[in-house]
């Protein structure tokens, strides 16, 4: 495991974490109050938080299922977040147990519980990388331990560009893909604002009074990081109508949709 001793882990609780926030949604028991609070606020603005939490990781579960059906053995989840079972190697492993699973994020309450993440069938392996997603060499180079990048990868960017500013998100997608070899794929999940302009303005305002960056993009800013890949049906979807047959179906509230873009594409 690469970063720092989980026994000298220092947790900054001054202010929210989003993968912290998002474990609360999740019902999760590894978060703070001030985690909980803005969670709570943004529970406000959309009371279907935890719904939008649970359609983003049930995506996440059939794209690795997809992913891991069609071949590929190697993956990389950028901003794992807090372990909650299954986690991406269970899904890769349950399907195909030789693959080989490296998870990366900068939060020290993920290190704490990194033990989840290396659980490994016997057949893969699965490594933890503590690193800045915006650190893509660090991450490149810590991941190629582990995975070989001579063979197709699965670079994961699940609910996490939507936290990275501006160009510097285009950037960082394609500073993680170009090492990666042809035949690799690129899985993406991301908020938008399509739906409700005025609450996702509100939100990124609160995220940004705190420190934090909250970047919701249009349907069209979501494909634009796909650009040169090919995207598999249903190309840029909703969460929820990406392939549903690969996995359970997440009960929602109402019938205005859950407003997230998500995609999958392959490298040529």
């Amino acid at each position: 495991m690469t970063g720092s001793d989980p026994a000298h882990i220092q947790i900054d609780t001054s202010k929210p974490h989003p993968a912290r926030m998002y474990d609360w949604f999740l019902g999760g028991k590894d978060n703070y109050p001030v985690d909980q609070q803005m969670a709570e606020q943004l529970l406000a603005l959309d009371s279907r938080g935890r719904e939008m939490a649970r359609v983003n990781r049930a995506f996440m579960h059939r794209a690795t299922r997809c992913l891991a059906g069609s071949g590929i053995r190697q993956f990389l989840d950028v901003g794992t977040g807090i372990p909650t079972e299954p986690n991406l190697h269970q899904i890769a492993q349950g399907a195909a147990p030789d693959s080989r699973v490296v998870y990366c994020d900068n939060d020290p309450i993920v290190l704490a519980h990194a033990a989840a993440l290396l659980r490994s069938t016997p057949e893969g392996a699965t490594d933890y990388i503590q690193a800045d997603a915006r650190e893509p060499s660090t991450i490149l180079e810590a991941a190629g331990k582990l995975l070989d990048f001579g063979r197709p990868v699965a670079l994961s960017l699940v609910a996490l560009l939507h936290f990275v500013a501006d160009e510097d998100a285009y950037e960082l997608v394609n500073r993680l893909m170009e090492p990666l070899a042809p035949g690799s794929c690129l899985v993406l999940s991301h908020v938008t604002g399509d739906f409700d302009p005025e609450g996702s303005a509100k939100a990124s305002e609160m995220y940004r009074a705190r420190g934090l960056t909250l970047r919701p993009r249009s349907r069209t800013e979501t494909a634009r990081f796909f650009e040169g890949f090919e995207l598999l049906a249903p190309e840029v979807s909703l969460a929820a109508e990406w392939r549903p047959e690969l996995g359970e179906r997440v009960p929602v509230t109402g019938d205005e949709p859950i407003p997230g873009w998500v995609g999958v594409a392959r490298k040529h």
